[in-house]
């Protein structure tokens, strides 16, 4: 596995600073964790990693990660412990008819927190999916 070189991490923060970017989502600054997720996955995997991807084609879902190659979404999970829209009731059900959608559509989903985004637990989900896409590829 490979890791992204400081140097270049420093150039694509950098980069990304001054332009401003904002989060689809709620108009706010990106997370750095959030910026260099991608760029890790990249460099350990050799996948291309999309923020907000929006995967159905009618709704205005969208995944906060989507891994396209092995049809891999990634939902990082906020508010936990302040009692977030994703644990009110609507918040909850709305976020379980995404999910199932997203499982019949043939979306392997998984779900973590900003606190494990960027570390070992979720990169080894990101390398079992990627093991399995190969083996029903190539039995």
């Amino acid at each position: 596995m490979n890791i992204i070189q400081v140097s270049e991490y420093r150039k694509i923060i950098a980069k990304n600073r001054s332009k401003g970017l904002k989060s689809a989502k709620n108009n706010h600054k990106v997370n750095i964790s959030y910026d260099i997720f991608p760029l890790q996955i990249k460099a350990k995997f050799n996948l291309t990693c999309i923020p907000e991807f929006k995967f159905h084609p009618t709704r205005k879902w969208r995944f906060d990660f989507a891994i396209p190659q092995i049809k891999m979404a990634i939902e990082v999970e906020g508010g936990i412990y302040t009692r977030g829209r994703h644990l009110r009731p609507t918040g909850f059900l709305r976020d379980m008819e995404k999910y199932n959608t997203a499982s019949l559509m043939g979306w392997t989903l998984f779900r973590t927190t900003p606190k494990y985004l960027n570390s070992v637990y979720t990169y080894n989900a990101v390398e079992s999916c990627q093991k399995i896409t190969k083996t029903l590829k190539n039995p």
